[in-house]
């Protein structure tokens, strides 16, 4: 039985702090237990604080992993050092366990650009041709085509199902249809699909290791300025905590993927 994730808040919103999220989520599938994993980072922090229906989707979530640096920041500000679990590579990880090891697991890929998602999939396939992929669908479907999406998923169950209609939206939309696939792992992977097609590219790796990979997305597409503003409202209100927070801080505790 897969262990219950210690829960910790970053400004009120729910994070899970496991050692090892992917065997989590393994055990979870080998058992047949479904889950909601939500990929949480500054931005999708502070829009909580302003969309009530978002926040409570992240509460009912089943794993909450620190997706973002600024969650990595403000454990350090509270003395924990904690490892980001970046979502791309949690799923990542997930679709090449399920292309070896599981390969009875199918994987559903649902969002992005039309022409972009089939080509992720595709992708995956060359890269593990024992992959089930059980279906790739874009996120610019008629009223008639979501109807059938729908079917598709009830009638195929998937083991996993990445959604990448970015936030909040793609949260809500897992909330409202995760009881068509009740076994399966689903998670909000936002322009993933992207990043696997080639269309874009994440930071060099050493950008991302110093956590610095925001600055790469903002010089890569800078019509985001005014959604990265979200982050440095995120970083004062967390110095802000910490400097008003009476309970004691804990050190010991090392988070790792």
């Amino acid at each position: 039985m897969s262990q219950i994730p210690e829960t910790s808040f970053v400004l009120g919103v729910p994070v899970h702090l496991l050692r090892d999220y992917k065997g989590w989520l393994i055990s979870r599938l080998q058992q047949k237990i479904g889950a909601h994993v939500v990929t949480l980072n500054a931005e999708m922090t502070m829009q909580a604080e302003q969309n009530p229906a978002l926040a409570q989707v992240i509460s009912q979530a089943d794993l909450i992993i620190p997706d973002g640096s600024g969650i990595v920041f403000y454990f350090w500000l509270q003395g924990i050092q904690l490892h980001r679990c970046p979502g791309i590579e949690l799923s990542e990880a997930l679709i090449q366990h399920a292309g070896t090891t599981e390969k009875s697991w199918a994987v559903f890929f649902y969002g992005g650009q039309p022409g972009v998602t089939t080509q992720a999939a595709k992708r995956w396939q060359e890269a593990y041709p024992d992959l089930q992929v059980a279906g790739a669908w874009h996120g610019y479907l008629s009223v008639e085509e979501k109807a059938e999406l729908q079917t598709t998923l009830k009638e195929k169950q998937p083991r996993i199902i990445l959604v990448g209609l970015g936030v909040p939206r793609q949260e809500l939309w897992i909330a409202e249809h995760r009881s068509l696939c009740p076994n399966a792992i689903w998670i909000g992977v936002g322009g993933s699909f992207d990043i696997w097609a080639g269309v874009k590219y994440r930071a060099p790796l050493w950008l991302r290791n110093i956590h610095l990979e925001w600055v790469y997305r903002l010089y890569k597409e800078p019509w985001r300025w005014r959604r990265m503003l979200a982050l440095p409202q995120f970083a004062w209100r967390s110095i802000r905590h910490r400097l008003t927070q009476k309970q004691p801080v804990r050190q010991e505790l090392l988070v790792k993927k």
